[in-house]
């Protein structure tokens, strides 16, 4: 299905207007290949009859399946390796000395897609630091997709996914084979609280986090949205807390209130005293 240059332009608003993302001008095959499949699905046999319905009805539902079939969801367990090593090697044991005697830790997972991320996260920690299993942990992930989240509650994968970044040994300690899927067990899955949150808007209550992954999201906003979303993490960071950003993404020229941690491609930043 094509989309005309009128029905482009509504749905890029339309996204930006939703969720503060930005379509850019030549991303016309991205709509295509994203909301050709969501009108086919809902009867409509042309992007153009969809986006018309959008246009005469915003209480009908279709407003939030476009946004979410538009919010992009790559990812995969440990992806890009360093980040998920600093929180290992030198976030983590940094934690269990200074948090020792609160033995309290907040961690938050600001984008969290289909549920890699905060699985990884959380294979860590079990394989890693179980001291932490008896603290008091609250550990967060969020996103924007109720589609999303529902994926991430059931912890169910496909073999494609798991194959992706997921080491052996970790797929059959922390694992179950279910028909051609994998779904994760019940004491990884119990250790994350899953929430719906839109970063472009005011932050709901949140405990002070001392472990912030908000990786691979900053990219598809506009400048004056970043800032506002590094003003708000700022709002609700410990002062010594860690915050990782995706490789692409920075806080330079954006919020002088950061210092980059100097280990190479962990994206690790920290507030500066």
């Amino acid at each position: 299905m094509s989309v005309t240059p009128n029905d482009f332009n509504y749905i890029r608003q339309l996204l930006l207007d939703r969720a503060a993302i930005v379509i850019e001008e030549n991303k016309e095959y991205l709509v295509e290949s994203r909301i050709g499949p969501v009108a086919k699905n809902e009867g409509y046999d042309s992007i153009e009859k969809l986006v018309q319905a959008l246009r005469n009805n915003s209480n009908n539902g279709l407003h939030n399946k476009v946004v979410e079939a538009l919010t992009t969801n790559e990812t995969s367990f440990f992806r890009d390796v360093q980040p998920f090593e600093t929180l290992k090697t030198l976030v983590l044991p940094e934690m269990l000395k200074e948090r020792k005697t609160k033995r309290e830790l907040n961690i938050w997972c600001g984008a969290s897609s289909s549920g890699q991320e905060p699985y990884s996260i959380a294979m860590i920690i079990k394989e890693n630091f179980p001291l932490l299993l008896d603290w008091k942990l609250n550990f967060i992930a969020s996103d924007i997709s109720t589609e999303m989240l529902n994926r991430c509650r059931s912890g169910e994968f496909s073999q494609l996914e798991v194959n992706r970044g997921l080491s052996a040994p970790l797929l059959i300690k922390y694992f179950e084979k279910d028909g051609l899927r994998w779904s994760i067990k019940k004491e990884l899955r119990e250790m994350v609280e899953f929430k719906q949150i839109n970063l472009a808007e005011t932050f709901p209550y949140l405990p002070k986090m001392d472990i912030i992954f908000m990786r691979n999201v900053l990219i598809y906003f506009d400048i004056e949205m970043k800032k506002k979303i590094l003003k708000q993490l700022r709002s609700i960071m410990q002062p010594d807390s860690y915050l990782f950003l995706g490789a692409a993404e920075t806080t330079l020229n954006l919020d002088e209130s950061y210092a980059r941690v100097d280990v190479k491609y962990s994206g690790c930043y920290r507030l500066k005293g």
